[in-house]
Formats: structure tokens, C-alpha cells, sequence
């Protein structure tokens, strides 16, 4: 099932289309940037292509130091940082 909200009068496609998906979540597009997100309803997936859409016009916080915040965030550690590589690459 797919419904959409727009306007229509600047004459390019605006507004935001709503899937559901076969695994019952939504998907949120929005027509103008082809950006989409999914959650487990409506407004969920609205909040989350609202968060896309402020990164995607520039908001947000930059990153300064983008090797720092994946191994303190996320636990990643980027290749520059590793000393050696793993056994199995050897």
C-alpha cells in the first residue's frame, strides 16, 4: 500500500510517499530528493527522513576528526589506525 502528500504547485514532485513493506515496517520517501527511511510506523519514519533530509541540506555537527569518532562511537577502527594487519591477511 502506498499513499502520498503534495501540492503539486511548483510543478515538480514534492511531498512524502509511504510504503509498507511486506515485513509490515513503513518507508517514508521524500519525492523531491528521492531520500527515504523506514521504521515500525508513520511517524517514525517520518521523524527519521525529517533527520535525513536536515544532514542532507547541511545541518547537523561535523565530524573534525572522522577516524576518532568511528573508534569512539561506533567501535570501529579505521585502517590507518591499525598497526598490523589481522592473522588471517598475513
Amino acid at each position: 500500500m502506498t499513499s502520498r502528500t503534495d501540492d503539486g504547485e511548483k510543478g515538480g514532485p514534492e511531498g512524502v510517499e509511504f510504503v509498507e513493506e511486506d515485513d509490515g515496517t513503513i518507508t517514508a520517501r521524500d519525492l523531491e530528493t528521492g531520500l527515504a527511511r523506514g521504521g515500525d510506523s508513520r511517524a517514525e519514519a517520518l521523524a527519521q527522513l525529517a533527520e535525513v533530509l536536515e544532514l542532507h541540506e547541511g545541518g547537523g555537527e561535523s565530524i573534525e576528526n572522522p577516524n576518532e569518532f568511528l573508534r569512539d562511537e561506533l567501535g570501529i577502527n579505521s585502517p590507518e589506525e591499525e598497526k598490523s594487519l589481522p592473522d588471517f591477511l598475513q
